[in-house]
């Protein structure tokens, strides 16, 4: 089933479980006032999803002066994906991680950690930074800002549906209890199951833009490879943001496996070695060499003083 088919079925399943959850619980009135609540609080988050997260992540704007290279490569594989140029950030950060954030195309960023410069080569790099374009001109953010939107009208539901139903409409209170219990649950899990097709869908959108399927699950396997022992901890301390970044920021100290946003390494690596061999790779995939400037990083940034980072 393609990516996009999957992403509308699941959709659809999560706005039958308001529906249900909403008369169930609260009726019709309640139902509405829940989803004009869960709209408005995510229309917010979504309008100002980019500062709201680059801020809680440190994030750092750079140009093309602090990483020329990492800047062109940026340039060229946002042109071969039909958007413009997003605009760049680096987290500093030693867990090798990226995200893409933004409202649309037009207003997006991509911001990269120097765990991940530090760690992969340029081949590998271009797979990130294609596949984080492929979730802005698929315009994820606006789609996961709607499973939420529907998410959180099914969990206001539950907290409220006692307050909601009145007299003789007030359903039964044991069926009440079971669908606050159970409706969030559904919800959450339908909402991961969008999270984790997306997912899918940005590495083949992403693998095409790059032209390299090999690139991307190069550095999936070197980013789960490099995650033990090194935790994230803006991460650890907005775990809402998890879904955001290309591999589960989060540690294993916690149980988010059970919800988990991303599907397993293995099967994504799996679904792009299925893709070798049909495209053209856009990006050559040189290794990183020598610094043609003394001092500056493998990225092309010009020194400037003491080395802060891997571009310079």
């Amino acid at each position: 089933m393609g990516g996009f088919m999957r992403t509308a079925l699941l959709l659809a399943a999560m706005t039958a479980i308001f529906m249900g959850a909403g008369f169930a619980i609260g009726g019709q009135q309640g139902m509405l006032i829940a989803l004009v609540l869960a709209a408005g609080m995510n229309l917010f988050a979504w309008w100002n999803s980019d500062r709201m997260v680059l801020r809680m992540h440190n994030a750092q704007p750079i140009g093309p002066q602090d990483a020329p290279r990492l800047y062109e490569m940026t340039a060229a594989l946002a042109a071969r994906a039909g958007i413009p140029m997003p605009a760049l950030y680096l987290i500093h950060e030693d867990q090798p991680n990226a995200f893409a954030t933004g409202r649309s195309p037009e207003r997006s960023a991509v911001a990269v950690n120097t765990g991940l410069l530090n760690l992969m080569s340029e081949r590998e790099v271009a797979g990130v930074v294609a596949h984080e374009l492929a979730h802005i001109r698929n315009r994820d953010t606006l789609l996961m800002t709607v499973t939420a939107t529907l998410a959180g009208a099914i969990g206001m539901l539950a907290q409220f549906g006692f307050l909601l139903g009145r007299g003789q409409n007030r359903p039964n209170p044991i069926a009440m209890i079971l669908m606050m219990i159970f409706a969030p649950l559904a919800a959450m899990i339908v909402q991961m199951a969008v999270s984790r097709s997306r997912e899918y869908e940005a590495d083949r959108v992403g693998a095409e833009i790059a032209g390299d399927p090999e690139g991307l699950a190069s550095a999936l396997l070197r980013l789960e490879g490099a995650k033990p022992g090194r935790v994230n901890q803006a991460a650890e301390a907005n775990p809402a943001t998890a879904h955001m970044f290309i591999i589960n920021p989060l540690s294993g100290l916690r149980l988010d496996g059970l919800f988990s946003t991303h599907p397993k390494t293995a099967n994504r690596v799996s679904a792009l070695r299925a893709l070798a061999g049909n495209f053209a790779p856009v990006v050559p995939p040189p290794a990183l060499g020598a610094s043609p400037n003394p001092g500056a990083g493998p990225w092309g940034g010009a020194a400037r003083g003491k080395p802060r980072n891997p571009w310079g």
